[in-house]
């Protein structure tokens, strides 16, 4: 069994990273409408766990977005990443000590946070060091308890563990880390899958 990062950096060098790019991108464009409609003003953005940096060069697309960067495990995923975006910002580190130089108005993050064997301190870490006041963190995790397709996954890819947790757990994390406005939603279910679950919440101001 592998850790999360040694398989991501070999799915990096084999190109399913960007069938997983393919296979996200609803999901994703989904979280950043949401994210456009909340923004009134412009915005800074990190991609957490950001892969080849396809959602930050989506997120470098919109009118409204000042500046995204993406911060990776994975040193193949940000090499490949500074390949395809030569001029963007990326940032190879492992997010639970990474701090961006000055705090974002939206930290964004897809199938990355049940990597972590403890998701709530990677929720805090971004709550106390990356988010300013007012500032919001959505992510997407298909990986979780109400959804029995992904319970196979860890042992499937050969990675070391998953966390799995219930949406209920997931939202207390949220809430824990100090976030207001904190939601939850699926996005595209179709029995039996449940849809990737959805996780929002604002830093107070």
């Amino acid at each position: 069994m592998k850790s999360a990062i040694e398989v991501f950096g070999e799915w990096a060098q084999s190109g399913r990273d960007e069938r997983m790019a393919q296979g996200h991108k609803q999901a994703v464009d989904h979280m950043l409408s949401f994210l456009v409609d909340q923004q009134n003003e412009p915005f800074t953005a990190i991609d957490a766990g950001c892969g080849n940096g396809w959602v930050v060069r989506l997120l470098q697309t919109m009118d409204k977005c000042l500046g995204a960067q993406g911060v990776d495990g994975a040193p193949e995923m940000i090499q490949k990443a500074q390949s395809l975006d030569p001029a963007g910002h990326y940032h190879c580190a492992d997010l639970m000590k990474w701090r961006p130089s000055e705090p974002v108005d939206i930290v964004h993050s897809m199938e990355v946070f049940y990597y972590f064997s403890d998701p709530g301190a990677l929720v805090q870490h971004i709550a106390n060091h990356w988010l300013k006041p007012g500032g919001r963190i959505i992510t997407g995790v298909d990986h979780y308890l109400e959804n029995p397709p992904s319970h196979n996954w860890a042992s499937e890819n050969d990675i070391s563990f998953m966390t799995t947790l219930a949406e209920a757990e997931w939202l207390a994390l949220f809430t824990k880390a100090g976030l207001s406005d904190v939601q939850s939603w699926r996005f595209g279910a179709k029995a039996p899958w449940a849809g990737t679950l959805i996780l929002t919440g604002r830093l107070e101001t």
